[in-house]
C-alpha cells in the first residue's frame, strides 16, 4: 500500500545489503550494509525504523533471497522484532534482474 515501506536484502555471508523503496518502487534513503550478527540486525532494523518516520510510512516488509542457511538468523530475528518477512524465489529475482 501508499503506508508501506518495501526492503529489499541481498543475502551473504558476512554482510548482508539492503535497499528499500517505496509502493511505487521509487527508492526511499540509501542502501546500507551490515553485519550478518545482532549487531548488524539492530543497525539494520534502526534504520528501517528511521526511513519509515522520515517518509511517513507506517509499515515495513523486507523481502529476501533464501541463500543457503546465511538467511535464516536474519528472518528469525526480524520475525520475533514483529517485521514482516517474506523469501523471494531465486529464479524470479533472476528474471527481475534481466528487465
Amino acid at each position: 500500500t501508499n503506508r508501506h515501506l518495501v526492503v529489499g536484502i541481498d543475502i551473504a555471508q558476512q554482510f548482508h545489503v539492503a535497499r528499500a523503496v517505496n509502493y511505487r518502487g521509487i527508492v526511499v534513503g540509501h542502501p546500507l550494509t551490515f553485519e550478518n550478527n545482532d549487531e548488524g540486525f539492530t543497525k539494520f532494523l534502526s534504520w528501517i525504523k528511521e526511513l519509515k518516520r522520515i517518509n511517513r510510512l507506517d509499515t515495513a516488509i523486507v523481502g529476501m533471497e533464501p541463500t543457503g542457511h546465511y538467511w535464516l538468523n536474519l528472518s528469525k530475528w526480524l520475525v520475533e522484532q514483529n517485521v514482516e518477512v517474506v523469501t523471494v524465489n531465486p529464479h524470479l529475482v533472476k528474471r527481475n534482474k534481466e528487465n
